[in-house]
């Protein structure tokens, strides 16, 4: 009598350790040691050169910093705040006498009739956060644990 075998293949998923952010090319990626996982295009502030000064500014922050809580949004669906600012940005801030800002995220689009989702791809167009299709915005909601380290280099 023959016997069958069944082989079964599980897909391990690589541990995200690092987001990392490069404005200059509006891209994300996701990376688990030096391997990139997952690229993807980003939207930034609407004044996207030059790191966050001052809240209010519309820039997108540089530096390092944590992933380090999440929410569902109503405006926004899925968001990650990104730890900012750090100490660093608090010294720069306080130079200037200026308030460094906070609630920088990673985030999804609008839903919105007026404005369809396809409206904001390419379009800098946040307050200085990053801005992500919904559907990608879902996918690194599910990879990225609280805790990530995020480098958002100019």
């Amino acid at each position: 009598m023959a016997q069958s075998s069944v082989i079964t293949t599980t897909k391990i998923r690589p541990t995200i350790d690092k987001v990392l952010v490069e404005k200059s090319k509006r891209k994300l990626y996701l990376m688990s040691g030096r391997n990139v996982i997952k690229t993807y295009n980003i939207s930034l502030g609407k004044k996207p050169v030059g790191p966050k000064v001052m809240e209010g500014d519309k820039r997108t922050p540089e530096g390092l910093y944590w992933i380090d809580w999440r929410k569902q949004s109503d405006k926004f669906n899925l968001a990650m705040h990104i730890s900012y600012p750090n100490s660093r940005d608090v010294v720069q801030a306080k130079k200037q006498g200026v308030s460094p800002g906070s609630m920088i995220m990673i985030h999804g689009t609008p839903i919105d009739q007026e404005y369809p989702e396809w409206y904001f791809r390419g379009l800098n167009w946040t307050d200085g956060c990053i801005a992500m299709m919904n559907w990608d915005m879902k996918e690194v909601w599910s990879l990225v644990k609280d805790g990530t380290l995020i480098e958002i280099r100019p």
